[in-house]
């Protein structure tokens, strides 16, 4: 049987149509989500600037046998609702800080919050409905995010280092230990 998902716009509890996950060459599954922009027939939509919010959000895991990911689509979900209840939307160089926790719940990781850049792969579309950019969501550690509550202006030094240090598109490694900003800097 399919099941379709109640869209919040029609009564129901999901934000999102749906999501893809491609695996890369690179080492990485590539999740994208469906539903931040319009996807079907919308004559008010024609012709605006953006495509609904302008942007699908997307999250690169580095591959773990033991990790489907699937934890990642209900952030992306838990986001999308946000954007929509609260009419706030993700813009790259956005930082999402965490509680302190891992963002996969009950995980072991360092990794406790997020930033907002352009995907690294996934180029800028124009359509009839507008421009849809697609927003990568990054993994951070506690320690990045204390630096960058401090200082803002760190987030590109924060995505220098990561791609300096072999990671040009900034998949998310649930086990990496090694914070690329320290408060001493």
């Amino acid at each position: 049987k399919n099941y379709i998902q109640a869209r919040a716009m029609f009564g129901g509890d999901e934000f999102l149509d749906g999501y893809s996950i491609y695996q890369s060459p690179n080492g990485y599954r590539h999740f994208v989500t469906y539903g931040m922009t319009v996807l079907y027939g919308d004559e008010e939509a024609f012709g605006r600037e953006y495509n609904g919010w302008g942007y699908e959000l997307t999250f690169k895991l580095k591959d773990d046998p033991e990790d489907e990911g699937l934890w990642a689509i209900d952030m992306m979900s838990n986001l999308a609702r946000y954007t929509f209840q609260q009419s706030r939307p993700f813009d790259p160089g956005d930082i999402i800080p965490g509680n302190g926790t891992p963002i996969h719940i009950g995980a072991d990781s360092m990794i406790t919050g997020l930033i907002v850049v352009p995907d690294t792969e996934t180029e800028t579309q124009h359509c009839e409905y507008g421009v849809t950019e697609f927003h990568q969501l990054v993994g951070i550690t506690d320690q990045e995010q204390k630096v960058l509550a401090k200082d803002f202006s760190k987030v590109q030094k924060l995505v220098d280092l990561m791609k300096a240090d072999g990671n040009p598109h900034l998949f998310t490694d649930m086990h990496r230990s090694k914070s690329y900003l320290t408060e001493e800097e």
